[in-house]
C-alpha cells in the first residue's frame, strides 16, 4: 500500500500521554519530596543537636 503526500499529511499520532511518561513524572515528583524530607530531617537534628524532643 502506498500513500500519497496528501494522505500522510492527514495521519496524527503522540497527542497523547503515554504510561512511561507519567510514571517518569510520578517519579520525579516523589524524589523531590523524599529530598525535602532528608532536609527537612536534618535541620530539625542539627537543631536539637541530634535529639528529637519527646512529645
Amino acid at each position: 500500500m502506498i500513500l500519497s503526500k496528501k494522505d500522510l499529511k492527514k495521519i496524527k499520532a503522540g497527542k497523547t500521554l503515554s504510561a512511561t511518561l507519567l510514571n517518569s513524572i510520578m517519579r520525579g515528583i516523589n524524589t523531590f519530596m523524599d529530598v525535602g524530607r532528608y532536609f527537612g530531617s536534618s535541620i530539625r537534628r542539627w537543631i536539637y543537636k541530634g535529639k528529637c524532643p519527646l512529645k
